[in-house]
Parts: C-alpha cells; structure tokens; sequence
C-alpha cells in the first residue's frame, strides 16, 4: 500500500467545482500529514477542460476516465471506473466530498475493494506520520456529538469530508501542471440503470452552497412582517437569506433557505447571524463559514461561541445602522 492520498472530484456541470477542491484540500492536508502525495481523480465524459483545471493544483497526478457511459452519474459505472485503479494504486486514502451522490456509491465502493470507510470528517490532528496517528473528528446523532476516530488495520479507507471542513481557498497549486494520465481498465464500466432525463427539483429553488455571503434569521427576527431590514441588509451585502429550522417552520421563509443538519450546509466567507441563538442543529451547517458575525440580545446564545464578532442588542435596533454602515462604505 502506498502513502498517496486520491481526490475523487465531483464535478458540477462538467467543472471542477468548490466541493471539488475541498475535496483536493483534504487530499492534500492528509497526504503531508503521512508523508505521502495527493492525485486526483475525474470521472465523466469529455472531462478533458476538468482535467487541466485540476492539473494547475500540487498534485502527483490527475486520473481520467473519460468515458460516455460516464457522461450522467451511476452508481454501477463510478464504481467500475474506480475499483480496478485503486486496487492496482492502493493509495492510503480515497477522498470524497459528502454529497447526496457519494452517499449511494461511496459504500459501495469501498466494499468491492475491501476499503475501510470513515464518512463525513470535519477534520483531523495528527501526533505522528502515519495512518495510525490520525484522529479524525464526524458528528453523529444529527451533530448533537462529536466523534473522534481512529483508523484500524491495514488497507485503503474511503473519506468523505463535510462541505466547508477543508476550505476550498487552501489548496495548494503546484509550480507546474500534474502530469494528466487516463485510467488504464474501463472493461468494468457497467451503468447499472438508464437515465431517461434529469429534472431539477424545485428548479428555482435557492442554493445556498454556492453563496459567498449569506444573512440568516432566526425566530429572534420576531416574524415574517420584521423582514424588511434584513433585506435591504443583504441587498447592500449582495447576499442570500438563510434561516433557521423555526422560522422555516412557522412560515417566514421557504424550506430552501434552512441551513443546518435537516437543511443546507453552508460554509461561506460572511455569514451575518440575526436573531439565531445557535442550536447545534443550525450550527452544524453554518460552522464552517469564514467569518461569522451574530447580533442576539441574549449574552449567553450559543451562537457566540462560534462567532468572530459577536454584538449583545436587539437585532431591529442594529440592523439599520448596520445596512447604512455597508452602503456608506460601498460609496451607494
């Protein structure tokens, strides 16, 4: 087995996404902790444009399979793709991002390769250079917990990392492009089931991984009428709104814009908390962002304890000194 870490990249609309180069952080990040190098991996159809964007970061190697039954993801041609390489490669440690797709195959794959599987990490120490001194740390019971996990065993163990655990910002790029290489055996390609199209559900819905900016409400803001301020707020910030789970479930906001473990995972560079106390529900999608500001009128609000800055008032009372604060300094 080698001491390489492989970056499986989930790629959206055929481009090396932000969870893409998560997952490349990740990769790289463990690899230095084991002495080892981090490759990637592109699966799909006419990826080649994928491939080079990815060959700009500090990888040993960029892996592609580029084949037209991988065109629309199946779980039976991913895994076809993927298990003979890594079992001819034995790298340390495959890396996912944890999506709703790598949820169905990445089990999968790991037992038709006799893989250790660890999900969802949020991150890592490590007291030494080997497998053995890795702690990794996931939630569990919905993230009212934190796990700390160590691997056992010999063998290649399959990661998925949370979105926003490894921030996309830190990957490293390299002094010259990785050397791209196709995978060598695509016989076991076997698409499993035939997609008759694909539908966007809720194709105006928001999606909240995307945003660089984002103000969220929570029950504090008082009701759907109180609203007001918080957009003119995130019309100055060129932002989203987000919300908790109880302003989602009294009818201020549509679902698609609850953040936390029953909604989206966010991890943008501004996240403006109003009236959130913090439950560990809602911080766990929202924990990642770069820069937390939270305004609550209760001292003690969790939410404090995740946040950069942190202002003890009433949220009405802050919020239009706040909008005309961004627009002074916006020169609008």
């Amino acid at each position: 087995m080698s001491n390489n870490v492989w970056a499986v990249l989930q790629l959206r609309d055929g481009q090396v996404s932000r969870a893409a180069l998560e997952t490349i952080a990740a990769a790289q990040k463990l690899a230095a902790a084991i002495g080892g190098q981090a490759e990637a991996v592109v699966l799909g159809s006419g990826v080649g444009a994928a491939a080079t964007s990815a060959a700009g970061r500090d990888l040993a190697a960029v892996h592609v399979a580029d084949h037209a039954d991988l065109a629309g993801y199946t779980p039976g041609a991913f895994i076809g793709a993927l298990a003979p390489a890594l079992r001819a490669a034995q790298p340390a440690f495959v890396v996912f991002a944890h999506t709703y797709q790598t949820v169905e195959y990445a089990p999968r794959l790991a037992h038709e390769i006799g893989a250790g599987l660890l999900p969802q990490i949020t991150g890592f120490t490590s007291d030494g250079s080997d497998i053995g001194a890795l702690l990794f740390a996931r939630p569990i019971l919905g993230g009212k917990l934190q796990a700390k996990v160590k691997v056992r065993g010999e063998g290649t163990v399959i990661v998925s990392i949370q979105s926003g655990a490894f921030s996309s910002d830190s990957v490293a790029t390299g002094s010259a492009a990785a050397p791209i290489q196709p995978l060598a055996d695509l016989s076991q390609i076997k698409p499993e089931r035939e997609i008759l199209g694909i539908e966007e559900v809720g194709g105006d819905q928001i999606d909240l991984t995307k945003s660089e900016v984002i103000v969220a409400v929570g029950r504090g803001i008082g009701g759907a009428d109180k609203l007001g301020p918080v957009e003119d707020l995130a019309k100055a910030l060129g932002a989203e709104i987000g919300a908790s789970r109880p302003v989602i479930d009294s009818g201020w906001l549509p679902r698609d814009r609850q953040i936390g473990s029953s909604g989206q995972t966010v991890a943008p560079k501004l996240y403006v908390a109003l009236g959130i106390s913090g439950a560990i529900q809602h911080l766990v999608g929202m924990k990642a962002s770069t820069c937390v500001v939270a305004i609550n009128k209760d001292p003690g609000a969790p939410i404090f304890a995740v946040a950069n800055y942190g202002i003890v008032a009433d949220v009405h009372e802050v919020l239009p000194a706040l909008t005309a604060a961004v627009k002074a300094a916006k020169g609008v």
